[in-house]
């Protein structure tokens, strides 16, 4: 494992998501652990505002070339963006690798994506942070192999022509264009089925993965570390009165994330924006609940999912029971679960049947002998709770949607119908 000092810069800012805070420092370290790196030392200086050439002050940036050279340190990561001029000046002062948490991210996702969409993605991100850095990464960019911030493109050598990373970023962009289109089609042929669809959001680590293989038996790839899984997984779900909903699982936000990655997974993100539910899962076993909340709005605003019926999901209440929703108006019902244990699983379902579109009555039909297609296609596409034959025809309780209420209208026994809500 590498030796990594983590650095940072706590201006004392209003805005706690976007400042260094002693959550964003763990959080940053438990990025170098999922990179498989080993924080040996944490500096954060407090400071009004960045230098602008080396980001620290001239006295914490010595402090910190003792720190590298007492404990052998391989790389240092910072918490915030680091500017072409402050990863050049810094990478030379220091004489070792220098990654901001940007860098750190794209390096994770290269890591984690499986899928060619998902590579695809990664690699148009990186290619364009790393455009503007050329000058800047000497270090990362001189060398080939393994190590934290060299997967993917950034292996590529520091004399890599600008113009053949340009012409690679318009080759990844009409790939990516492509997939759009066909993930577009395939939305509008849902669409076109009626088939339901509800998108899984949240804070990385929040347990969305693990909730998808709770409800449908999925297999996904579920781990207790930040972005254990990337590529989107589709997965229905039948509830009692007989909707198909899709289930959609979408990669986790975190705070600080690239502006770079929401642009290339904005074809994969658009999946939320599309959804006709949002169920945002949030996790209540930390101290950090509400800032997470904050996160996934912002960036679900962002991307233009915003405006969207929301189930607030908190999970992980099994660590957590005390939890009290801060009350967030944006969500139309609140669930507590456990997705790992199974608790309010049942109360979820129960809401996601409330919320999602199509929602099916009882009515009682009185289908003729001499009608048998209809009765058969009740069987096929219908819920039918019970059935009774009378010299007329047969008898059947049924739950309907507005849309099969009005095909079957003239078959219901108006005077017997039944209106559960």
């Amino acid at each position: 494992m590498e030796k990594v000092i983590i650095a940072g810069l706590h201006t004392g800012s209003r805005d706690h998501i976007n400042d260094t805070t002693e959550e964003s420092m763990r959080e940053l370290e438990e990025l170098v652990e999922t990179a498989g790196g080993e924080v040996v030392c944490e500096l954060v200086q407090n400071r009004p505002a960045p230098e602008s050439g080396t980001y620290l002050g001239g006295g914490k940036l010595e402090e910190l070339k003792n720190a590298v050279e007492t404990l052998e340190a391989e790389l240092v990561v910072f918490d915030d963006e680091l500017s072409p001029v402050q990863l050049r000046n810094i990478s030379e002062y220091l004489g070792i690798r220098v990654l901001d948490r940007s860098m750190l991210i794209l390096d994770i996702f290269a890591m984690r994506a499986r899928s060619g969409e998902g590579k695809l993605q990664v690699e148009l991100a990186q290619l364009k942070y790393q455009l503007p850095r050329l000058r800047g990464m000497g270090l990362e960019l001189s060398r080939t192999g393994g190590g934290i911030g060299t997967r993917g493109p950034g292996e590529t050598k520091l004399e890599t022509d600008r113009r053949h990373i340009r012409t690679r970023i318009a080759a990844l962009e009409a790939e990516i264009r492509e997939i759009k289109k066909h993930r577009g089609l395939l939305r509008s042929r849902r669409k076109k089925d009626g088939v339901i669809t509800a998108a899984l959001v949240g804070y990385t680590n929040a347990g969305k993965s693990t909730l998808l293989n709770r409800l449908t038996d999925a297999g996904v790839f579920a781990e207790d570390k930040l972005f254990a899984t990337l590529d989107t997984t589709s997965r229905a779900i039948t509830l009692k009165d007989n909707r198909k909903i899709v289930l959609i699982d979408t990669v986790g936000f975190i705070r600080k994330l690239p502006h770079y990655l929401i642009e290339a997974f904005k074809s994969t993100l658009e999946e939320a924006a599309e959804a006709d539910l949002l169920l945002h899962v949030i996790d209540v076993s930390g101290e950090e609940t509400e800032n997470h909340i904050d996160v996934v709005r912002s960036v679900l605003g962002e991307i233009g999912a915003s405006g969207k019926p929301v189930i607030n999901v908190y999970n992980k209440c099994d660590i957590n029971g005390n939890y009290v929703p801060g009350g967030h108006e944006s969500a139309v019902k609140e669930v507590f679960i456990s997705a790992k244990t199974g608790r309010g699983i049942d109360r979820l379902m129960e809401a996601i049947a409330e919320v999602a579109p199509g929602r099916k009555r009882e009515y009682k039909l009185m289908i003729p002998y001499s009608d048998g297609d209809v009765l058969n296609r009740l069987y096929t596409d219908e819920k039918v709770i019970a059935e009774n034959y009378t010299a007329e025809g047969t008898e059947t309780l049924v739950l309907l949607d507005d849309i099969a209420y009005s095909r079957l209208k003239r078959y219901i026994v108006k005077n017997n119908m039944s209106d559960k809500e």
